[in-house]
């Protein structure tokens, strides 16, 4: 179960992924329930045999509320989202129920079932934290991180996230994200004068360190350019006014379906996030030939690259040796083409028939457990 599958993002793409390789390749019935899809379509194509169900909440329509009736209009939704997911949860008589949201984990402990509760987390459990919300704010989604205590089992992205949720329960398992990979056969030869960045235009992706970091390297290699696919977020405005301004031979686009191809007309590709529940464009840029140069945030970047082997890890988010590794990949094609040859194979790792097996060994486990 998820919130929507209306945004063309990473975390739609590997759960629609994830249920058409089980419908596909495993004996077993797989239903997938959104809550707020509403009228807009689903954003990946899903298969057929997959069943799905939308429970139309619309949790969003209380946020166009003044204060004092957003209160009354999210316990009356709340009630609604329990009312119908439990009607759904008859009829279906699921082995398993996995959830991707926190905030619906209290809501489905409310219901009557036999089936274990499984927390799949798509988000950093610290995020909070490292985007510097507000006391109040973080004490907040500390109180919804609690309930996990009393679901069957945490899934995390990376070792260093699970470590964070033990804090809270034992009951934490690794199972990394499958990547959308290259599979043409086709790579980046890494001759092309251009460095690529995706991201969102969010306080989490650091587009400002970025900016920092080509402005450093623009001085050295003007001749170079950065090509930005980045998607709405909130510094988006700021952001696009701060790079009209610079005039450092950087490139906005929209984004695009045909990433691949973008990651194969570039060199390197430049990930300056303050932390990543997992980083999906690594191995997909990995998966096109590219190096990738990253900071080592918590906590995907460290369990996805191996440093000056498949690409280069910054320590301590310092932007002077960030850009001193680009220019040292700018100045050594060879180098650039031996570190990109080596994330092609280490990229493999995240193929969907290396990561999906570990779901369905993990799909047994839960029901053996609850048996």
């Amino acid at each position: 179960m998820c919130d929507a599958l209306v945004i063309y993002g990473g975390l739609e793409r590997v759960l629609i992924e994830k249920v058409n390789w089980l419908v596909e390749h495993c004996n077993c019935e797989i239903c997938l329930l959104t809550v707020n899809q509403g009228n807009h379509p689903i954003c990946f194509p899903l298969h057929s045999d997959v069943l799905y169900f939308d429970l139309d909440i619309r949790f969003y329509q209380q946020y166009n509320q003044p204060f004092w009736r957003r209160i009354s209009m999210n316990c009356r939704l709340h009630r609604l989202f329990r009312e119908r997911l439990a009607s759904k949860i008859k009829e279906l008589s699921p082995d398993i129920i996995i959830c991707t949201r926190l905030d619906y984990i209290r809501d489905i402990l409310k219901i009557k079932t036999t089936a274990p509760l499984v927390f799949e987390s798509h988000s950093s459990r610290l995020a909070s934290r490292f985007e510097g919300d507000g006391l109040l704010r973080q004490l907040h989604v500390w109180c919804l991180q609690l309930v996990v205590r009393k679901t069957q089992m945490v899934v995390a992205l990376t070792n260093g996230d699970a470590d964070e949720w033990r804090k809270l329960t034992p009951n934490v398992c690794v199972i990394p994200n499958i990547a959308h990979l290259n599979d043409s056969g086709e790579y980046s030869d890494c001759s092309a004068k251009s460095v690529i960045f995706v991201g969102r235009f969010t306080k989490q992706k650091d587009v400002d360190s970025l900016l920092c970091i080509w402005n450093l390297v623009h001085q050295r290699h003007p001749d170079w350019c950065l090509q930005i696919y980045g998607e709405y977020g909130e510094q988006q405005d700021a952001l696009l006014a701060k790079i009209k301004k610079m005039d450092a031979n950087i490139q906005v686009h929209e984004p695009t379906s045909n990433i691949m191809e973008k990651y194969k007309g570039n060199s390197i590709l430049l990930l300056t996030s303050r932390y990543e529940p997992f980083g999906l464009v690594i191995p997909e840029a990995m998966s096109c030939g590219l190096p990738v140069v990253a900071f080592d945030c918590p906590y995907g970047p460290v369990e996805i690259i191996t440093d000056n082997v498949d690409g280069l890890l910054i320590k301590k988010r310092n932007i002077e040796a960030f850009a001193k590794k680009v220019c040292q990949l700018i100045e050594n094609e060879p180098l650039r083409i031996k570190i990109g040859k080596a994330a092609i194979a280490s990229s493999q790792r995240y193929k969907a028939n290396i990561i999906m097996p570990k779901w369905k060994l993990f799909f047994e486990k839960i029901v053996g457990m609850s048996e």
